[in-house]
């Protein structure tokens, strides 16, 4: 992190932003391929989805917020494409209510963060300065 201002700022490297901006993609057209029920599209695309999500969640692993907030991203991705695979493989639509594991779990991550570390950051941060 640099300081700017007496503010913090957050830089990543450029090779990180292109992987962000690529997972984007690969979660548009996955969603995409939901709404226009392509099947195979959108099966094929929760690999590249998932595969980005996870790279990113290990390229910022030195920073606990980043971490813990691409954690959370990675169980919502998960939750998505179970959901998504439930409206086009399934005739039991009450399969998809299990996407509340998953939902939960990234939840339960960002709830951590704010209530437990956060918290201890700020007074590292207030005791620093």
């Amino acid at each position: 992190m640099q300081m700017s201002n007496s503010q913090e700022t957050y830089s990543i490297p450029s090779k990180f932003r292109r992987i962000e901006n690529l997972h984007i993609v690969f979660w548009l057209l996955k969603d995409l391929s939901w709404a226009m029920l392509w099947k195979p599209m959108g099966l094929i695309m929760i690999i590249p989805t998932i595969g980005a999500a996870l790279l990113i969640t290990w390229q910022t692993r030195a920073i606990k917020s980043e971490l813990l907030h691409n954690l959370a991203v990675d169980f919502w991705i998960i939750a998505n494409a179970y959901w998504m695979l439930t409206e086009f493989y399934s005739k039991n639509d009450s399969l998809r209510f299990y996407t509340i594991i998953p939902f939960s779990i990234g939840l339960i991550i960002i709830a951590y963060y704010y209530i437990f570390i956060k918290p201890k950051e700020k007074k590292v941060t207030e005791l620093a300065n």
